[in-house]
């Protein structure tokens, strides 16, 4: 899955050994570094050829009016997509005024390292220049954590074995606007863009031809330079602020220059051999939805005096000590198998970058590493994302989930566009309004408002957070059962009422516009059973908030009782001739899509075949039943899981990102153990392995957050439904130990998985918690608690049932249809069609030929 040789296995460290620029972009997407606000992909500092010169920060984006080429009422309108922010990466080099440039460059020597316990990325090479002058160029790169508007680089270069000068260009670029004057591409990678150019892929970001970043103020001060813009059609405003340092014994002078689109400060040094030059280059971005671009101007010149006041070093001893806690919450230990230990911290780590910043923003699918996805919050973050945060760093939660809440007056424009009552929240996008042009599957995956409800209500029972729960969250959920509640109808059939949700899609995008989807129907069962739930317990254990709530949301008293009704009535598609759940009304009714007999050609099956060739089918994009059996698994049998995993598998492609981890965690559950942990390694290496060919748009952070999941909740058997905290371990066979830490209701769990035990321990709170405070907990039905000063330790016969093998559709294909057919894999074609050279025409009820 990844070459060892040039990425050499370390435990708390990313290690390149050798430079290609075939593969630039997916390199420059694994090592990357960011804070949830701001991201720097990994390109070079000498900012020459890149797959793309990425600086991103979560939510500045452009707009632009949706053309369809056939409009409709309620069709989205307004397109949005992540653009670049300017680029203080670039720290050209030139010895001998001869550039550095990696492609054509003499590199005698090779090193980069993304430093996951440090936070920082760090370089080291050896330059053979064209005159035979050996350079050492040694630089590093942070993203504060701390202070998100924050990034350090320095550079180090020594010519070792003679006198040379040395000249350092640091430069601000908006290369939004100016990426061919700025950039540049080499040839490998241009023919690789045309390329992808040529082949239409969704997941990619749009393109804006017209210019984006209007200048605002700019100007140098000494050391200093700002930049500063407003976005065209957004009004969006952001600025950048630079300053520097030099450290060195040699001789030097400086020059600057600055224009609106870029800003220098040029180092000429009169370098000495082996006597090195250090520049430290210190810059701030900030942006904002509605404040003049001067004010952040003035915020990062606010920014940039503090840390000449505390220093560099200091900023780096805070990244380290920042970096140290978050690993005592979120480590996940992987006894005697080194490879997988470093890709699963790498896995954590872009969590941390993608979210641990954000304040407010979502999280984008991409995090911000790239531009894939147009830089778009979906349901991501709700269903694979937030699970991590909330067991491990609540407070990111908690901030994931107000984005949310600040959308709901959006939303609720949303449903009623739809003529719906309550909220609807968008499927894609950044500024809280529907971006997704393809409605069948955008708008019509009407269980994005039960994932994030979900979200809400596992936020919730894991940290005890009422608060947010009464002042914000519970008008989620008020909304989105209200939604539910007019989306679905009732049907009466032989005295007995069901309640019924039509033309929707599920998670799986190769099925659309359905009627009874199991996954939303399951869903929104726990909807509306959370929100009837939640307004009852406000009532009657806080009626000042209830009153409060019932005054934000109009709530009628009537309405939790009919949800109630709705839920307990809502259809659950189930065919007893086949013994499993049907994804939704019709699907068993379609031909079957033979995966086994697919050309690897023909793969993903969303670049090679029109829609509606692929919704004639049964084939799953991504798990589909699969997620409803794990995430509502409480209210489907043993057998269910197996019968309904034993279907499916066979049927979903993997073509999503999302897929693996979901039937990982199945996987393991019904007791196919092997299969569960090859579903793990394609997960946890989708990026390191760039797996699906497009890691170099982005990071795939819900991918990186399932791995979590897969470890805690798959192999760990971790579940928390209605509140309580159980494990089925199914630790694999040649992993000695797996252990994890868990924030449970206040309280920090680490758990130990071994062969023949389980061990929890409770942490020692802040000062004052009482250390006898037990944490209850069940394992395979089976009670026990743990207190501070006693671990509990569980022993344990065995690691769950084990199935040879994995599923296929054999069993099935003697299996007849309700109207009498057998099931029969098929893979589409038109070699078995036959072609008439004329049109046959009917002449008095007889068939003719003209």
């Amino acid at each position: 899955m990844i070459d060892r040789e040039r990425f050499p296995v370390d435990p708390w460290r990313l290690i390149e050994t050798r430079y290609s620029g075939e593969d630039a972009g997916v390199t420059e997407t694994i090592f990357s570094v960011g804070n949830g606000y701001l991201g720097f992909r990994g390109n070079h500092p000498e900012g020459r050829h890149a797959h793309e010169h990425g600086t991103f920060i979560n939510g500045f984006h452009e707009t632009w009016p949706i053309r369809h080429a056939e409009q409709a009422y309620g069709f989205a309108e307004i397109g949005q997509t992540i653009i670049n922010a300017p680029d203080s990466k670039v720290m050209r080099v030139y010895v001998d005024d001869e550039p550095l440039s990696l492609d054509i460059a003499e590199i005698r020597e090779y090193e980069r390292v993304l430093d996951m316990r440090e936070g920082v990325y760090r370089r080291r090479l050896l330059w053979r220049t064209p005159a035979g002058k050996d350079v050492l160029i040694e630089d590093d790169r942070v993203v504060s954590f701390e202070e998100r508007h924050l990034a350090v680089m320095r550079m180090t270069i020594t010519v070792l074995d003679d006198d040379a000068p040395v000249t350092i260009s640091s430069q601000l670029v908006n290369r939004q606007d100016g990426e061919n004057v700025y950039g540049g591409t080499p040839a490998v990678l241009a023919q690789k863009a045309a390329a992808r150019s040529a082949t239409f892929d969704p997941r990619k970001a749009e393109k804006i031809g017209e210019r984006v970043l209007m200048p605002q103020e700019y100007w140098q001060d000494n050391l200093r330079s700002a930049l500063s813009y407003k976005v065209t059609e957004s009004g969006m405003t952001i600025a950048v602020g630079s300053d520097h340092r030099i450290d060195t014994d040699n001789d030097y002078d400086i020059r600057h220059l600055v224009d609106p689109d870029i800003a220098k400060h040029v180092f000429r040094v009169q370098a000495k051999a082996g006597v090195p030059t250090t520049i430290t280059k210190v810059v701030s971005y900030h942006t904002s939805r509605g404040v003049p671009a001067r004010e952040l101007v003035d915020r990062c010149r606010r920014t940039l005096d503090r840390v000449a006041v505390i220093g560099v070093e200091e900023i780096h001893r805070r990244q380290r000590e920042w970096m140290d806690d978050f690993w005592s919450r979120a480590d996940i230990r992987i006894s005697g198998q080194d490879g997988l230990q470093q890709a699963t911290r790498w896995c954590l780590f872009q969590l941390a970058q993608a979210a641990a910043r954000a304040d407010g923003f979502g999280v984008p699918a991409k995090g911000v590493t790239g531009s894939g996805y147009s830089g778009h919050y979906f349901w991501d973050t709700e269903i694979y994302v937030l699970p991590f945060l909330a067991y491990t760093n609540p407070l990111w939660a908690r901030n994931a989930l107000r984005m949310r809440t600040m959308m709901l007056p959006a939303a609720r424009r949303r449903a009623a566009q739809l003529n719906e009552a309550g909220a609807l929240f968008p499927w894609r996008t950044i500024n809280g309004e529907e971006a997704s042009a393809y409605y069948a599957a955008g708008t019509a995956q009407y269980h994005i408002n039960a994932d994030v409800s979900y979200a809400i209500v596992k936020y919730v029972r894991a940290t005890g957070d009422r608060d947010f729960l009464e002042r914000e969250g519970a008008d989620v959920l008020v909304e989105t059962a209200r939604l539910w509640a007019t989306l679905g109808f009732w049907r009466s059939y032989d005295g007995i009422e069901s309640f019924h949700i039509h033309g929707v899609t599920g998670p799986d995008e190769y099925t659309t516009v359905v009627n009874d989807n199991l996954f939303t129907n399951v869903m929104a069962r726990f909807n509306l059973r959370a929100a009837a739930r939640v307004v009852r317990d406000m009532a009657e254990g806080n009626p000042g908030a209830f009153r409060r709530l019932s005054d934000r949301v109009s709530l009628d008293a009537s309405e939790p009782e009919a949800w109630e009704r709705a839920a307990d009535a809502m259809h659950i598609p189930y065919s007893e001739s086949f013994g499993i759940h049907p994804q939704d009304s019709l699907f068993l009714e379609r031909e079957v899509w033979d995966l086994e007999h697919t050309p690897d050609d023909q793969r993903p099956l969303l670049l090679h075949f029109h829609p509606l060739v692929i919704y004639r089918f049964q084939v799953l994009k991504q798990a589909d039943v699969v997620l409803a059996l794990f995430l509502q698994g409480n209210h489907f049998t043993a057998e269910e899981k197996r019968a309904d995993f034993d279907y499916y598998d066979p049927l979903t492609t993997g073509d999503s990102t999302l897929s693996a981890v979901v039937q990982s965690i199945l996987a393991a559950e019904v007791g196919y153990q092997d299969l569960a942990h090859d579903y793990f390694e394609e997960a946890l290496f989708v990026d390191l392995g760039d797996l699906h060919h497009n890691a170099a748009d982005g990071v795939h952070v819900a991918s990186a957050g399932g791995v979590w999941t897969a470890l805690v909740s798959g192999f760990g058997g971790m579940r928390d439904h209605l509140g309580e905290l159980t494990f089925d371990p199914r630790l694999p066979e040649e992993w000695p130990e797996l252990a994890y830490t868990l924030q449970w209701q206040g309280r920090a769990l680490d758990v130990v998985l071994r062969r023949d035990e389980m061990r929890v321990s409770v942490r020692p709170g802040e000062a004052g918690d009482d250390a006898a405070v037990p944490v209850p907990f069940e394992v395979r039905g089976k009670a026990y608690i743990a207190t501070v000063e006693q671990p509990a330790v569980v022993p344990l016969a065995d690691q769950g049932p084990v199935l040879p093998g994995r599923p296929t559709l054999k069993p099935f294909s003697e299996m007849r249809r309700d109207d009498g057919t057998i099931l029969e894999p098929t893979v589409p074609t038109t070699a078995s069609i036959p072609v008439t050279t004329s049109i046959p025409v009917i002449h008095d009820g007889h068939p003719a030929h003209d």
